[in-house]
């Protein structure tokens, strides 16, 4: 089976759908999967995502909610449902999922729909409530599969096969005690292959993964990854079992997780929507722009200050902006490379000063590489070699310095408890520049002049 992908054929069949009738519409949407429906909507008007739910079934219409991206606003939909088609959605959507929804509504409108609910749903999502978005606890599912430890494999069975019918899937089982304190994990393949008689806490495995609630959920998905974990078990300070979190809930995160560096390095707020209209982006970027605009003034600067060695040596002009653009590639390499092995763990002292090192490496030798390229050309085109002197100078130099900053200033940021991704780009943008400039001009003016 292939991915989606959406094009401009499905978005006419649907739309000619929408307007032929309930029934065309119907045969027209069961040709797709819950989660090609939901792509679908970010192309289709709200009233037309409310009539496509009203008419689907209700184990179809959750899987579609839930499977809408946060930007096409699924809790729109909710609040336009009739209440008793809302509490038939709910009931199918998992606990999770309906408290990611629900978190976006006002807290009146949130008590407004769980009343409706059955007391246990309610409760589960008021729980899930309470704790932060970006948690472990905000990321679990509190239907989570568990034995007690003082039961036999009979016994077990009998407990597994019950709480299963409420259960999607599972993968491995949490062992308990008396009072639901996490004792371990067990697989469903070894009490299957056990003795009748043995017992559950004979099988548990106590070296196992687990994370408290108020777990980020980056680190999370860390966990998971690092550890090639179908699930993991949540619990409180106390140990107790609180829920569960499955790795399909980690790739939605590792996502938003990806997305979210790679707007903070780009200079773009994390609060900015890619589906946005203008007014967000320019109220998102713009503040930015004028912290740019600021420490762009600290390069002009320099280059007033050497406006005698620019007039009198206006070749410089044309390899100013090639060298603080190098400077700002090769720094941007670096810092790419060091904010992704931050996102992935906390480094060392001894490993930040071998990525601090690598990049030094890197960039002398790439700096010579590059700076031995102008310096032929200077050589050849304006027949000066000792202005290809400088400028091979202050290519290599200023490469070296790019590195050392791309990886060392994220690196700085992340020790005194800033985040990297946010400043690290503008700093980096004006150390290069500034220096860059510094080395060209201040060496022209000795060696030129």
């Amino acid at each position: 089976m292939q991915s989606f992908e959406l094009n401009r054929t499905d978005i006419q069949r649907l739309k000619q759908a929408l307007e032929s009738g309930d029934e065309e519409l119907k045969a027209l949407l069961s040709e797709y999967h819950a989660s090609e429906i939901a792509i679908l909507f970010a192309s289709l008007p709200q009233e037309s995502r409310d009539h496509i739910i009203n008419i689907l079934p209700s184990e179809t219409a959750s899987e579609i909610i839930a499977e809408m991206d946060a930007e096409i606003h699924p809790e729109r939909i909710l609040e336009n449902l009739h209440p008793e088609r809302r509490s038939e959605i709910m009931e199918e959507l998992d606990y999770d999922d309906a408290t990611d929804i629900l978190s976006q509504l006002s807290e009146d409108t949130q008590n407004e729909i769980l009343s409706d609910l059955d007391e246990e749903d309610a409760s589960h999502i008021r729980n899930l409530l309470t704790f932060e978005e970006d948690t472990a606890g905000g990321l679990m599912n509190t239907q989570v599969l568990k034995v007690n430890s003082r039961l036999t494999k009979t016994e077990a069975l009998d407990q597994i096969i019950r709480q299963s019918e409420e259960m999607e899937e599972f993968y491995t089982i949490n062992v308990v005690d008396d009072k639901n304190l996490l004792l371990g994990i067990v697989s469903l393949k070894d009490i299957i292959k056990s003795r009748n008689t043995v017992l559950i806490k004979d099988l548990i495995k106590e070296d196992f993964v687990y994370v408290k609630a108020n777990t980020d959920q980056e680190e999370v998905a860390r966990l998971i990854s690092q550890y090639n974990l179908t699930s993991i078990p949540v619990v409180d300070d106390n140990m107790h079992l609180l829920g569960r979190i499955t790795f399909d809930d980690v790739i939605d995160v590792m996502e938003e997780e990806n997305t979210e560096d790679i707007l903070k390095i780009s200079g773009v707020s994390e609060d900015e929507a890619l589906s946005g209209n203008w007014q967000e982006a320019v109220k998102s970027r713009l503040p930015w722009l004028v912290v740019n605009l600021g420490t762009a003034f600290l390069a002009s600067s320099v280059i007033r200050h050497f406006e005698p060695t620019i007039s009198k040596l206006l070749l410089l002009s044309g390899y100013m902006t090639m060298i603080a653009g190098m400077g700002g590639n090769t720094a941007t390499q670096a810092l790419a490379v060091t904010i992704r092995r931050i996102s992935l763990s906390d480094l060392t002292d001894n490993q930040a000063y071998r990525t601090v090192l690598k990049e030094f490496t890197v960039g002398l030798i790439n700096g010579a590489c590059i700076g031995l390229v102008v310096f032929l050309f200077a050589i050849f085109y304006d027949g000066n070699l000792m202005l290809g002197l400088v400028i091979f100078t202050a290519m290599t130099g200023n490469l070296i310095l790019a590195g050392i900053a791309g990886s060392s200033i994220p690196l700085i940021l992340k020790r005194i408890g800033i985040d990297p991704a946010i400043a690290s780009s503008i700093i980096i943008t004006t150390f290069t520049d500034v220096f860059g400039f510094l080395l060209l001009l201040g060496l022209a003016s000795k060696l030129l002049l």
